[in-house]
């Protein structure tokens, strides 16, 4: 390949898998505060999904995701938010890293990840790849891990001995939930599919709900935080019985009712986990002290893209699903 193009997996209009298509573009030039990564592995999150066809979009913020994205048609025609790979070149300020550094992060607001190459702001949401993990291990750990550190760490100050209960917990935030509640100290139940017991019980999982043959609302038992990750499965007034007084429910995949109702009921945490680097340089800690692994499911080449889209719009996906670019 030359220098001045790459390939990618674009989309020029919103709508199924089939509007992504792998061509030939300009290969990008990092400005003064960004690096150009040589992208080896990225990923297809809930968020990219959402971006190119609304698939997991509540219809009440459909139209507040278009004038994000674009009003009529992508305004970012590359997706991808996750990325992990090879430090290629450096702007003219850029200080923090260097050519050849093998580094992952997210980038939920720029994308560009479906390609041979990419830019970050190299003081945004970027680290170095911890020793011994694998460029798709380094790519499945941003958008699920930081979400749920957020959420669990930063909103619900999660301490030791609380009752913490994942909804959706073998999904791509739930596996990391269900890790970082453990390393706070919780106590944690989580919930899933019964072909999903084996996953959440090696990440430590105290209790774990079919949620196929049990309602956990109707079990009696409560939790001081519900941790929900599925994108329409439940409102704050379903969990509630399951809340303690206090309890905090955590709408990580929560609509426009929950949004609303959360200005007044304190006890209702929605949002979205800033993307910075010091969320990063924790992740990196908590890898290479044992305390969180990533778990992908299935891994697709580039020009794969969009049959790795048509299995994450399946709702079955566990925990990520990479795309190999390079290697």
């Amino acid at each position: 390949m030359n220098t001045v193009t790459m390939k990618a997996v674009i989309y020029k209009a919103y709508g199924p898998p089939d509007v992504l298509h792998a061509v030939d573009v300009h290969k990008p030039n990092p400005a003064p505060d960004d690096v150009l990564i040589q992208v080896h592995a990225t990923t297809v999150t809930a968020g990219d999904v959402n971006i190119r066809g609304f698939a997991f979009v509540p219809s009440g913020l459909r139209l507040i995701t278009r004038l994000i994205f674009g009003l009529r048609k992508p305004r970012h025609t590359i997706l991808g938010t996750e990325v992990a790979g090879e430090i290629v070149a450096v702007g003219e300020r850029v200080t923090r890293f260097k050519v050849g550094d093998a580094v992952f992060g997210i980038g939920s607001s720029e994308l560009g990840a479906y390609a041979e190459y990419v830019t970050r702001n190299a003081a945004k949401a970027l680290a170095l790849i911890p020793d011994r993990m694998t460029f798709e291990q380094a790519a499945s750990l941003p958008f699920g891990a930081t979400t749920a550190l957020y959420f669990l760490k930063d909103r619900a100050n999660v301490q030791p001995g609380q009752q913490v209960l994942v909804n959706g917990a073998s999904g791509g935030v739930g596996v990391f939930a269900v890790q970082i509640a453990k390393a706070l100290g919780a106590e944690v139940t989580a919930v899933c599919s019964k072909r999903n017991f084996g996953i959440v019980d090696d990440l430590g999982a105290d209790h774990v709900i079919n949620y196929t043959r049990d309602d956990f609302t109707k079990n009696h038992a409560t939790y001081d935080v519900i941790f929900d990750t599925v994108h329409g499965a439940m409102t704050f007034r379903q969990a509630e019985p399951a809340l303690k007084p206090d309890g905090l429910y955590l709408a990580v995949a929560g609509g426009l009712s929950e949004m609303i109702r959360a200005i007044w009921n304190k006890r209702i945490i929605v949002g979205a986990s800033p993307e910075t680097a010091e969320a990063m340089d924790t992740l990196v800690a908590m890898v290479q002290t044992g305390q969180i692994k990533p778990f992908i499911d299935r891994t697709y080449s580039l020009e794969g893209t969009a049959d790795a889209h048509r299995y994450v719009e399946t709702r079955r996906k566990r925990g990520s699903v990479v795309i190999k670019v390079k290697g």
